[in-house]
């Protein structure tokens, strides 16, 4: 039996109506409450919903791992029932859902704002009776274009054979792999450490995040794309099915009137917008920044085709029509950009 711990319904007082009632939720997830989303997305979320329910839903915020785990056990603990809520990258569970990925691929996505609306109208058509059938999503989104911070100046795909670089996620790493790259998967605390000790040559990273991790202090380099980038991380916001189910109908709809969609568009869109302080960090240690012009993107495409077929080819393995997702997603994206 499914432990719920953290969802606890608390009645004040017997014969009380249910507007009485008061519920108390447990989200953990990986990074510093001081971070760029736990401070400026999650955060306001907890602040939100607090509001939406008048007060009477209160999220206790354990940032850090802080209730135990590595960051691969996240979705685990949000199905047993362990925690009510978590906010984690699918590609930290590689495999288990698969159909995320397609967000994921290389050379898919230019805008966080745009791609984060085509993933939650994706995620309900395809995903949330197969990938999250376990889970009750909140929110889904990504961040802006990805980046590629490295100790070399790579201004083509061949400038990346050889070096080991730190992929996000299962494809990535494939993506990596294609060019020649020794890829090493590792969640985004690590990075500054594999840096500093070398055991990595760079890392895949958006702007947002190279800032706080002091990446441009420990490699110099930084290669981006002008239009869509290597890659983009997925991100999921996902509460417990029991605990949101346990809940009144009126507290469900508190919750929901902040999540869904127009909420994992705005964080996109706010976690986008944060490469922009982070780019001017590095631009200012006089760190070399190489931008892809989209005319040249064409050549790295096809070198990081064979993964787009290879992933299609997956997808059909599992009985899954990739070639059907990756159109939808391809499609979803481009009708929110314009």
């Amino acid at each position: 039996m499914k432990r719920i711990i953290a969802a606890t319904v608390l009645t004040l007082g017997l014969g009380l109506p249910a507007t009485a009632q008061e519920v108390t939720l447990r989200l953990h997830q990986f990074l510093p409450e001081n971070s760029f989303v736990p401070a400026q997305i999650l955060t306001p979320w907890i602040a939100a919903v607090q509001e939406a329910s008048d007060g009477r839903i209160a999220i206790e915020h354990y940032p850090s791992m802080q209730l135990g785990g590595k960051p691969g056990d996240l979705v685990d603990q949000a199905v047993d029932g362990v925690v009510d809520i978590i906010w984690t990258l699918p590609g930290y569970t590689p495999g288990r859902f698969p159909r995320t990925e397609v967000f994921e691929l290389p050379f898919m996505v230019a805008d966080a704002e745009a791609g984060s609306a085509a993933f939650w109208d994706l995620a309900q058509a395809e995903m949330v009776d197969t990938d999250f059938a376990d889970l009750h999503l909140l929110g889904t989104w990504m961040h802006g274009p990805g980046v590629i911070h490295s100790n070399k100046a790579i201004h083509s795909p061949s400038d990346i054979a050889g070096l080991k670089l730190r992929g996000p996620s299962r494809v990535t790493t494939k993506a990596l792999e294609a060019l020649g790259a020794t890829a090493v998967g590792m969640p985004v605390p690590a990075v500054p450490e594999a840096l500093s000790k070398g055991t990595i040559d760079g890392a895949l990273l958006p702007w947002e995040v190279s800032a706080s991790l002091k990446v441009g202090e420990l490699v110099h380099n930084h290669t981006e794309f002008a239009g869509p980038s290597i890659y983009t991380a997925t991100f999921i916001l996902a509460m417990n099915k029991d605990a949101y189910a346990a809940l009144p109908d009126d507290l469900k709809a508190a919750i929901d009137s902040v999540s869904g969609r127009d909420f994992s568009a705005h964080a996109g869109k706010v976690q986008q917008a944060e490469d922009i302080p982070s780019r001017a960090f590095a631009a200012g240690l006089g760190n070399a920044i190489v931008t892809i012009p989209e005319a040249e993107t064409a050549v790295w495409a096809e070198a990081t085709a064979p993964v787009v077929a290879d992933w299609v080819a997956e997808m059909g393995a599992q009985g899954i029509d990739g070639q059907a997702l990756l159109d939808a997603a391809r499609a979803g994206i481009a009708a929110q950009a314009q």
